[in-house]
């Protein structure tokens, strides 16, 4: 009877741990796809001419969401990586915003439905971007900002979930 217990308990702890480590779906409009390349486990890749992000998974998998990215003349590439993750965050306008959009206020509270950041933001080290949801979900998929990847409030409140500051971050 202890032996059937004892077996019992290891078979638990072995489902238990496969299914810790097995990569999760995502909850939203994320997609389980094939990635193959140089991007190590937990990387953030964002492939703008696609408008898609990659959460990159390891074992050539990746989730896949579709993003808003920068319109003509306010597209960037380069590698970063995640400073700071804000839920609901309040937006102040950066200047070139405001010089498009001088009625804009100083500051739109988080929460807001005026508010572009949506449910969560990331910001991105080294510039004014960041990647964030959206009060405006018509725009995911399209030509968009000023340079920041725009989610729906879904995928990015799933993302958020599974990177953390210091996560690398790919714009091609």
């Amino acid at each position: 009877m202890r032996a059937k217990i004892l077996s019992a308990a290891a078979l638990a702890v072995l489902i238990s741990t496969v299914a810790a480590i097995a990569p999760r779906p995502a909850d939203a409009h994320g997609a389980l796809v094939t990635m193959n390349g140089p991007f190590q486990p937990g990387t953030i890749v964002v492939r703008t001419n696609e408008r898609r992000l990659y959460y990159v998974l390891g074992g050539g998998q990746a989730i896949r969401y579709p993003v808003g990215v920068g319109r003509a003349g306010k597209q960037w590439s380069g590698t970063s990586y995640i400073d700071s993750m804000y839920i609901r965050p309040a937006w102040s306008p950066p200047a070139v915003v405001r010089h498009d959009n001088p009625n804009l206020p100083d500051v739109i509270p988080g929460g807001s439905p005026h508010n572009p950041m949506g449910a969560a933001a990331m910001s991105i080290a080294g510039g004014e971007y960041a990647i964030h949801g959206t009060n405006r979900p018509g725009s995911v998929g399209h030509f968009v900002s000023y340079g920041c990847i725009r989610m729906y409030n879904e995928d990015i409140t799933d993302l958020y979930s599974r990177v953390s500051v210091g996560t690398p971050v790919v714009v091609q």
